[in-house]
């Protein structure tokens, strides 16, 4: 099994957004939501779904962000 930073998807109330993103980033992205499709046996009818998760885990394992939000609110 593939070691991926993301699980499966949660389902949320969304913020709708409208971001342009290079060829190559959302090729990735198809390319990345199948790969989590076969690992989790999910079907991911939508890869721009995995946005909002990796944006998540990428902020939550970020240490400078999260040092600089610790201060934020404590300061």
């Amino acid at each position: 099994m593939t070691k991926l930073k993301l699980s499966g998807i949660p389902d949320d109330r969304p913020v709708k957004i409208t971001i342009e993103l290079p060829a190559s980033v959302h090729h990735d992205l198809v390319t990345y939501a199948e790969v989590l499709g076969r690992d989790t046996g999910q079907t991911i009818a939508d890869p721009t779904k995995l946005i909002a998760p990796m944006l998540q885990r990428f902020m939550a394992t970020d240490r400078a962000f999260s040092r600089a939000r610790r201060e934020a609110k404590s300061g």
